[in-house]
């Protein structure tokens, strides 16, 4: 994935509200669900598409709150593997 294309990726995703580091090496969002039984089912269909992908996330969850950081360990930055598995845990 080019540059550019990596660009416009991290914008759509900051319009559904994930947000770009100061440094621009990682995105974070913070999902909220109705109770803790949702957001760990939540967790654990990401937690399948992120095994497929052998891409995972830095993740925390707290009653009904999930607080998620993607970037790519072994480039130290966002890939498309970062905007692809954003993508994912969005439409869940």
């Amino acid at each position: 994935m080019e540059q550019q294309e990596l660009e416009a990726g991290i914008k759509e995703l900051a319009d559904t509200g994930w947000a770009v580091s100061d440094n621009q090496t990682s995105i974070a969002k913070e999902f909220r669900f109705r109770n803790f039984i949702e957001a760990f089912g939540w967790m654990t269909r990401v937690a399948l598409i992120a095994e497929k992908l052998n891409h995972h996330p830095d993740w925390c969850n707290v009653y009904n709150r999930v607080s998620v950081t993607l970037h790519t360990h072994s480039t130290g930055g966002l890939t498309e593997l970062d905007l692809k598995l954003a993508h994912r845990m969005d439409t869940l």
